[in-house]
């Protein structure tokens, strides 16, 4: 569906919250989010200025599992921007699970590093570990450990690398609404693994119950580390649950249709048929061609994750250089079959905006 459709059909159909979004300004701001969210023109809008490299650094990147394509292409981003800045790298996988993170943690603070970033893991559980690391003189950036972006407090992490989870949800829900004329019939997939998982389902429901002609038939909790062994028997099972009736899904990301989609082919379901799937992250390179062959999904919010990457040893430089945190807003971005292959998801991979990276290494003063 073309991006122009998708706003006229958002336009058309906000009687998808005709309880509470019956009003006129609420009509304009769904159809200019709608908008905003399929447009292809992304400016830069992170620091330009910023503390030179600090030299001689050694830092960890803490994965909470490597299986995952949003940590993974954060971490794969990290250790680019530590190359370039001059500093030495590690990873260390926390393979999905709690312990496996936790182990983890530990083994990066025993390296002694200067600095470690925590790719996806929970900052509410990893809170000892880092008041461990605050301690030791080790500072931490983060990268979607919250459900807000920025610096944070309790526990101290100097800043949080993310999008605004609220409006990646917003940007989901919308487009189900919008395609479906007000009458999507949803099942929400998240995990109470995670705050910021939690939040952005909770932003989903929200938005379905409000929508007086959609239904929200269910909301599924499958921790990120099961989708492998979970999401074939629960697709079964809501399969025969609600049938036909089950016409949309949204997910706080996209790895539940990487195990999804076998059982729905199973099942005789249509690639481009429903349920239409719509992932609220992260835009791994398995949703970018399901979406592009039109194959058991429909849309991702996808994350710009190597720009995320390179934010996180922005951000990490400024705390070793004892500067302040910059604000670094990350664009929110709808790909769908009618733009994926545009300028912003060119190489199964949402990238924007050219350029970024020279504006990082002249901050540093570093060059290619």
């Amino acid at each position: 569906m073309k991006p122009a459709l998708i706003i006229a059909i958002a336009a058309a159909s906000v009687g998808f919250s005709a309880r509470a979004l019956a009003a006129p300004s609420i009509l304009a701001e769904a159809k200019a989010f709608v908008a905003k969210a399929t447009s292809n023109k992304i400016a830069y809008s992170g620091p330009t200025t910023g503390p030179k490299a600090v030299s001689h650094k050694f830092i960890v990147y803490v994965s909470a599992d490597q299986s995952n394509g949003g940590a993974r292409g954060v971490g794969k981003a990290v250790a680019e921007a530590a190359k370039a800045i001059g500093w030495r790298f590690r990873l260390l996988d926390g393979k999905g699970t709690a312990a496996g993170q936790n182990a983890a943690l530990s083994a990066a603070i025993a390296l002694k590093p200067d600095g470690i970033v925590l790719g996806g893991l929970d900052a509410v559980q990893s809170a000892p570990f880092i008041e461990q690391a605050d301690k030791a003189g080790i500072k931490v950036v983060g990268w979607n450990i919250a459900p807000k972006p920025g610096p944070m407090a309790n526990p101290d992490v100097f800043y949080n690398v993310a999008q605004d989870p609220l409006d990646v949800a917003k940007a989901a829900a919308l487009y189900a609404i919008a395609r479906s004329d007000g009458h999507a019939r949803v099942v929400i997939f998240t995990t109470s693994e995670f705050s910021i998982a939690m939040a952005k389902s909770n932003e989903m429901a929200a938005l379905i119950r409000q929508c007086a002609t959609c239904k929200l038939l269910a909301v599924e909790n499958v921790p990120l580390s099961s989708t492998a062994t979970r999401m074939p028997q629960v697709t079964s099972a809501l399969l025969a649950k609600f049938g036909g009736r089950w016409t949309y899904s949204l997910a706080i990301n996209d790895l539940y249709y990487d195990y999804m989609a076998p059982g729905l082919a199973a099942a005789g379901r249509k690639g481009d048929g429903p349920p239409y799937n719509i992932s609220a992250g992260d835009g791994s390179q398995s949703a970018f061609q399901r979406i592009r062959s039109q194959q058991f999904q429909t849309a991702t919010v996808a994350a710009p994750l190597e720009l995320e990457g390179w934010q996180c040893v922005d951000e990490l430089n400024r705390a070793l250089a004892g500067a302040p945190a910059a604000i670094e807003p990350d664009p929110v971005h709808l790909f769908t079959s009618g733009n994926v292959n545009q300028d912003g998801g060119r190489a199964d991979l949402f990238n924007p905006p050219d350029g970024y990276k020279s504006v990082f290494l002249k901050i540093w003063g570093k060059s290619f």
